[in-house]
């Protein structure tokens, strides 16, 4: 199995650094293949722009999507993008390791998505959901959240996690042809015991080795979708 982990926290000693630690750690032990994109330590731009690209469509207005083609058409992606691009196309499975701060992901990740889900490439032309590019890749969020779980569930305070992952799971994974595993959750790292900690890092260990079996979130395919995208009536 090919892993690619896209880690967005500034701290290297933080939980979520524990986290991506003990995945690499467990899956080289095991055989795996990893590549790990650290994109603070990286210093990874997040904000989008020309210097995307190398190569130059249309110089009097920027369009993204339309220079993305360019780009793809014309080998014309900055380097640290075909290489982020490259990692995605390596892979059987992505996960993104993120702590959840203002009921997303950080800004570094989300720039990260914006630069290198590139149509022409990721997306585009038809290819999307189970008719996407990545079709028989895994993707799966690994999140720390700062609250407990009651009070992001159905009748929570903060709403269902589910619902707010949906964006990722749904607009990024599953949009972009990925099967996406259902997220690897943990509550509160900060507020609970060193053993529960460590707990939490055996049971995320198991799951990383078992990506490709691990319980997927099912979406609807787009042929139960009519022309306008509504799901058809189930009989």
């Amino acid at each position: 199995m090919k892993v690619f982990i896209v880690h967005a926290h500034p701290e290297p000693k933080s939980f979520n650094g524990a986290m991506t630690a003990r995945a690499e750690e467990a899956l080289l032990r095991e055989g795996h293949e990893v590549k790990v994109s650290d994109l603070y330590q990286m210093n990874f731009n997040p904000v989008s722009g020309r210097h995307n690209f190398t190569t130059v469509k249309d110089p009097d207005y920027y369009r993204q999507q339309a220079e993305e083609i360019y780009a793809n058409e014309h080998a014309g992606y900055a380097p640290e993008i075909q290489a982020e691009l490259d990692k995605i196309e390596w892979c059987d499975a992505m996960v993104f390791q993120f702590p959840l701060w203002w009921f997303a992901m950080p800004a570094i990740l989300k720039g990260w998505v914006d630069r290198v889900m590139a149509m022409g490439r990721t997306y585009g032309g038809g290819r999307w959901h189970d008719r996407g590019v990545f079709v028989g890749k895994r993707a799966m969020c690994s999140v720390t959240i700062g609250g407990p779980a009651t009070i992001y569930s159905e009748t929570g305070l903060n709403g269902d996690i589910r619902q707010i992952l949906f964006p990722i799971n749904h607009g990024i994974f599953s949009f972009t042809g990925f099967t996406a595993v259902e997220p690897f959750l943990v509550h509160s790292p900060v507020r609970i015991s060193p053993e529960d900690r460590a707990a939490q890092l055996d049971r995320y260990e198991q799951r990383v080795l078992n990506l490709m079996t691990a319980p997927v979130i099912p979406y609807p395919k787009l042929e139960e979708y009519d022309e306008k995208f509504q799901l058809k009536p189930r009989h």
